[in-house]
């Protein structure tokens, strides 16, 4: 099913909307402005006094009332991790089905190490078990990448497996840097 990326007022992403919670934010008046082409109509019901259908045309990426949150801190989670990562080990550079990778913690937890994006990378399950408890100089394992902690856009395009053109446009602008994933 479609989304409809959802802004607060200040044009920051901050989620994705359902058909019907796009069309009840319409019909609310909570939709301050609308960006791209418009979606092909969504169809309600039958006025039984007039016999007319009621549609309503979406567009992919709506600003909603609310306030404007200063600061995200983008969840971690392994699904956007590894998308992030292109689905690649970044010690051995392999790329693998989401079933074959780790997180692995690039300082180790058990040294100090914490469960945050910039110190987690995608690795195969095989170079996870040879780099063990160790840094990657100690284990000789250069990374192939640094880690890094999305922005809200990079993040809002990483947690969605398929998203519209426009939707693309507009997240992209924002990306820190170009992204091998973000084509």
């Amino acid at each position: 099913m479609q989304a409809i990326l959802k802004l607060d007022v200040s044009g920051q992403p901050r989620g994705w909307l359902t058909l019907n919670e796009a069309v009840t934010a319409y019909a609310r008046g909570d939709v301050l402005y609308g960006i791209g082409d418009f979606l092909p109509p969504v169809f309600g019901g039958v006025q039984r006094l007039t016999g007319i259908r009621s549609e309503i045309t979406l567009q992919p990426i709506v600003a909603l009332e609310g306030r404007v949150l200063s600061h995200f801190t983008p969840p971690l989670c392994n699904r956007t991790l590894f998308r992030r990562d292109d689905h690649r080990c970044l010690y051995c550079g392999g790329q693998y089905q989401r079933s074959e990778l780790t997180r692995d913690h690039v300082r180790p937890i058990s040294r100090g190490g914490s469960d945050k994006w910039e110190n987690v990378v995608a690795a195969c399950k095989r170079c996870n078990w040879l780099k063990d408890c160790q840094t990657p100089e100690e284990a000789h394992m250069p990374l192939l990448a640094v880690p890094f902690r999305p922005n809200t856009f990079e993040w809002h395009y990483l947690a969605k497996d398929r998203i519209l053109t426009d939707q693309m446009d507009y997240l992209s602008q924002q990306f820190k840097a170009e992204r091998d994933w973000a084509h």
